[in-house]
């Protein structure tokens, strides 16, 4: 099928009702045989919402599914959704709903901010149980708005935890939410961080000294927490290890949390915590985040869908929701076959499996990263130095670089000292994807760059700015520190267009979710 034009999309667009929908009707002619009266779209309101209850300062708004994000859960779509759907023009149409799903959060703000309370219900709601849509708003009237306190959701506000050089806030910033409280007391790593954010954000203290009244109430917390006894490299001592058992620091600021904590959390760590102590580590996590009121979904997702380097990661998201029925788990590249086979081998645990599309396809390469210096630069190794690592290559990995030297055009490669055999050796990485940053503990862990082609070759360790590339860090963020303190910060760090996939196809429908079916409450008084 050819793409829409502009026309074929207008005419598309022409069918969509703007008010007056069939569940407004419904949910209007509920109401008003209940004896309540009210205004229809209010000019006066922000978002004009389909249902004012002027007296009782309540606003009501009923979204179709499609438009405003929730076929995310939502398998089956309705024949005019459909059509959208099946033409080539996703791009323009997930562009629009994700605006649309934006502007939910800013209009319920807003109207929470101006003394309102708000109640959000998808048109699917209303239609499969109108009955409970009505119990709602009568229960939201006869309340009052001063109830509770306004909700976290709306504002999509965040507290980070082991924040280090701050590239999950970049993420999170990129796709509409905002950051209240970050910390990490790594203070080189917090050099960076200032460097670049609000340093008014960020807190150095030890998390074990942190309780809960130091942190704001927020939508989401989020937690890198040290991946040191998750590791291979780390002996795989578990998260009771020296570390990684900064896991239990994070549960217990939320739990200290009470009615308070955060309705989301994402925590990002390294794939071996699936694996870690025979899978009892990550089965633990994920019955602690149970008990504390969170069903769990998992994903893993490798950077070198986004960027080229070889980086998987494994995301939990953790939502305060009822489970109302089982998911049907669906094997794809961002839940690979050994993911769903733990989840399906432990029932026991209160799993929340949405539904995601697939990752996009590998394009990125190595060369879209590379600084262009000049042959004269002092980072490129003299010849001894030069001479020493190609000596350090296998003969598999030397014929590899002779092959890229006697290229027509230049090429570039990564490579990694490793000991092998009670030998230091250099092993060579030709595909066009740089292995996973690491941080620089003893020497080992910088990658080196491989230049060559035109009968010519030259080496060097790659530079901060090209490993803040390999993270998808923007030109614009500052690296004025020595080079071994910007490989560890970006070493330690996340990708940030895959936590900016995870937001865009996890978290944010999640908080969308999380405002819809419940009353908002706002705390302004008259």
């Amino acid at each position: 099928m050819t793409d829409m034009s502009t026309t074929e999309r207008s005419q598309l667009m022409a069918k969509v009702r703007l008010r007056d929908t069939a569940p407004e009707l419904a949910f209007r002619r509920a109401m008003w045989e209940r004896g309540y009266r009210f205004r229809v779209c209010d000019k006066r309101l922000t978002g004009k919402p389909d249902v004012v209850f002027p007296g009782h300062r309540l606003a009501v708004f009923i979204d179709g599914d499609f438009w405003h994000g929730h076929q995310w859960r939502k398998r089956q779509l309705s024949s005019l959704d459909e059509q959208f759907v099946r033409t080539n023009s996703r791009d323009y149409w997930r562009a629009k709903i994700r605006r649309n799903v934006n502007r939910d959060f800013v209009v319920t703000e807003a109207n929470l901010n101006a003394g309102w309370s708000v109640l959000r219900f998808w048109e699917s709601d209303v239609i499969n149980n109108l009955e409970m849509c009505i119990e709602m708003a009568e229960t939201a009237i006869k309340e009052g708005t001063r109830t509770r306190p306004a909700s976290s959701i709306p504002s999509r506000t965040v507290a980070e935890f082991f924040a280090g050089i701050g590239l999950v806030r970049l993420a999170l910033e990129r796709q509409g939410w905002s950051v209240a409280f970050a910390n990490d007391n790594d203070l080189q790593k917090a050099q960076l961080y200032r460097a670049n954010f609000d340093d008014a954000h960020l807190c150095t203290a030890d998390i074990r000294k942190l309780s809960a009244a130091d942190i704001p109430d927020c939508a989401l917390y989020t937690a890198s927490f040290p991946c040191n006894n998750l590791s291979i490299a780390g002996g795989m001592s578990g998260i009771h290890g020296e570390h990684s058992s900064m896991f239990w620091e994070f549960t217990r600021i939320i739990r200290e949390k009470g009615d308070s904590k955060p309705p989301l959390i994402l925590l990002e760590n390294v794939v071996g915590f699936l694996m870690s102590q025979g899978g009892r580590d990550f089965e633990t996590a994920m019955l602690e985040l149970n008990k504390l009121g969170y069903s769990v979904d998992v994903m893993i997702v490798n950077a070198s869908h986004f960027t080229p380097q070889s980086r998987a990661r494994m995301f939990i998201i953790g939502r305060q929701m009822p489970l109302n029925s089982k998911r049907v788990i669906e094997i794809s590249n961002a839940r690979p076959i050994p993911l769903v086979k733990y989840i399906a081998d432990h029932p026991h645990i209160a799993w929340d499996i949405c539904p995601i599309p697939d990752l996009p396809p590998q394009t990125a390469r190595l060369a879209e990263i590379v600084e262009d210096l000049p042959d004269d630069d002092p980072l490129w190794w003299d010849e001894k130095r030069t001479a020493y690592f190609m000596n350090q290559l296998s003969e598999r990995h030397l014929a590899a670089a002779q092959q890229m030297i006697e290229g027509k055009k230049y090429t570039y490669a990564t490579a990694f000292r490793r000991v092998r055999h009670g030998r230091s050796m250099a092993e060579l990485r030709t595909d066009g994807i740089a292995g996973c940053l690491r941080t620089p503990r003893g020497g080992s862990g910088r990658q080196i760059l491989f230049k060559a082609g035109r009968g010519k070759h030259a080496v060097r360790l790659l530079s901060g700015r090209e490993c803040a590339r390999l993270q998808g860090v923007p030109d614009s963020y500052r690296i004025d520190v020595p080079l071994n303190q910007a490989l560890f910060g970006f070493g330690d760090a996340v990708c940030v267009p895959v936590v900016e996939w995870i937001v865009d196809n996890s978290l944010t429908p999640a908080a969308s979710e999380l405002m819809r079916g419940h009353v908002i409450r706002s705390s302004k008084t008259d």
